[in-house]
């Protein structure tokens, strides 16, 4: 039986041929996978990297975007609040403009109520003074006829009458 006998001083010091051929199948591995894994994994690594930082860019855009849009809404709502506070105020004046035009023109009512009301008054005390003068007169007529015992019977009895009456005064 033949075995093999190994020295342990070849596994420290290997000789020229394996160190050539470890070497060479090295560099061979390195060369392969340089063109074919590195170079790929680079790619990809940088790739990875870009779509990364256009993520964030996209991010701080977005991020300033909607900052820009709560300013936007917070300037809309101010002006909201102030415009409805415009339109209240024009309401109130409407209301008060409304209300004080109702107060004069039902003053003025009431006075061109009061004014008609002292012109009837006025006219019917003048209607009354006519009809109590008329009253008098007659009265007076049928006093003056009981007095003097005879009744004129016409106008132009009662007018030559006053005209006797007359001369007799002058």
């Amino acid at each position: 039986m033949h075995m093999l006998a190994f020295d342990a001083m070849s596994l420290i010091l290997p000789d020229l041929g394996l160190l050539f051929w470890t070497t060479v199948i090295f560099l061979l591995f390195w060369f392969l996978m340089g063109k074919f894994a590195f170079t790929p994994i680079v790619t990809a690594i940088k790739d990875r990297e870009k779509s990364i930082d256009d993520a964030l860019s996209a991010a701080d855009k977005a991020k300033s975007e909607m900052m820009q849009l709560q300013s936007d809404n917070a300037a809309l709502l101010k002006e909201a609040k102030e415009e409805s506070a415009k339109i209240l105020k024009e309401a109130k004046d409407v209301k008060e403009s409304v209300i004080a035009d109702a107060h004069n023109k039902a003053k003025e009512e009431a006075a061109k109520i009061i004014a008609a009301a002292k012109v009837e008054i006025e006219a019917q005390k003048k209607a009354a003074l006519a009809e109590v003068k008329n009253e008098v007169s007659k009265l007076s007529l049928d006093i003056a006829q009981k007095v003097l015992g005879r009744e004129l019977e016409t106008a132009k009895d009662q007018q030559s009458y006053i005209n006797t009456l007359v001369d007799k005064l002058n």
